[in-house]
């Protein structure tokens, strides 16, 4: 428990410093224990050190100019996600940690036959947050895949990454071989297996199908999400560290004729 006697004795930068060394969720928490705290964690140094370093490149990328009277409301403000790079791009931090997390539009991926109108078609849906999404018209072979770079990401972090996506009322062949999911850096690769259409419930899949564990998961957007992978970026957020990495879906195996997904894009979030 804080001693408000305590801190009260402290120079005000001085608190200023130990509040940088901690998280947001700590700062808040100090800011509730006496005014004089609260007008310190309230302060453009301490918020500055919370947001992440590239902020202002990252803002500077921003579709719509970013109006802020402080680090602090700054703060607040990419906690609900801005749109960048055209709008291809979905950029926030997480409230509790300051971590950083993207939104890869379906745009921005790479699908097997995306530019064929046989195969895929790209339009417009009122829930998405990009201005298009990709639905499987269909198709035999399945290649969905990102290339990204470890300096957009948080520094010793571990990050999740996951498929965002729907299935159509119109779907079908989606459930008859597991995709291959990879998150791949360097010599390091994390492989799973998933289910892209589970509508019906692990109970009614083939007993071959039921020890894939990987299936799709409702998200509070009203999308769903399959976790492809995970990845530690372990690096400082400069260019000296600055490594690619790939991340895949796949169904090359089966030459099963499928469509009806819906792909607004890939995640990339810290884990915990």
């Amino acid at each position: 428990m804080v001693r408000e006697d305590v801190f009260n004795e402290l120079p005000e930068d001085c608190i200023s410093s130990i509040l940088s060394l901690t998280s947001p969720k700590d700062t808040i928490s100090f800011s509730l224990v006496s005014s004089f705290l609260r007008l310190v964690a309230a302060s453009d140094f301490v918020w500055e050190t919370l947001l992440p370093s590239d902020y202002n490149k990252i803002i500077d990328k921003s579709v719509i100019p970013l109006n802020y009277s402080s680090k602090k409301e700054l703060f607040i403000r990419l906690c609900n996600s801005i749109l960048i790079d055209g709008g291809n791009k979905s950029f926030a931090i997480e409230k509790s940690s300051g971590k950083k997390l993207y939104i890869i539009s379906a745009e921005e991926l790479s699908l097997l036959y995306g530019e064929e109108p046989d195969h895929w078609t790209w339009k417009s849906v009122p829930e998405s947050r990009f201005s298009k999404v990709a639905e499987l018209k269909v198709i035999c072979k399945l290649k969905v895949k990102a290339k990204l770079r470890t300096s957009m990401l948080s520094a010793n972090t571990n990050y999740g990454i996951y498929f965002i996506m729907k299935i159509s009322d119109r779907a079908f062949g989606l459930s008859s071989v597991p995709v291959e999911t990879s998150v791949e850096i360097g010599n390091r690769k994390d492989v799973h297996t998933a289910i892209l259409d589970h509508r019906n419930g692990e109970k009614d899949l083939p007993e071959e199908k039921q020890r894939y564990q990987r299936v799709p998961y409702k998200r509070e957007d009203g999308w769903m999400e399959i976790e492809l992978g995970e990845l530690f970026n372990g690096g400082d957020e400069d260019e000296d560290e600055d490594k690619e990495f790939t991340v895949s879906l796949k169904e090359v195996k089966g030459f099963h004729v499928k469509g009806g997904l819906v792909i607004e894009g890939i995640e990339v979030r810290p884990k915990h």
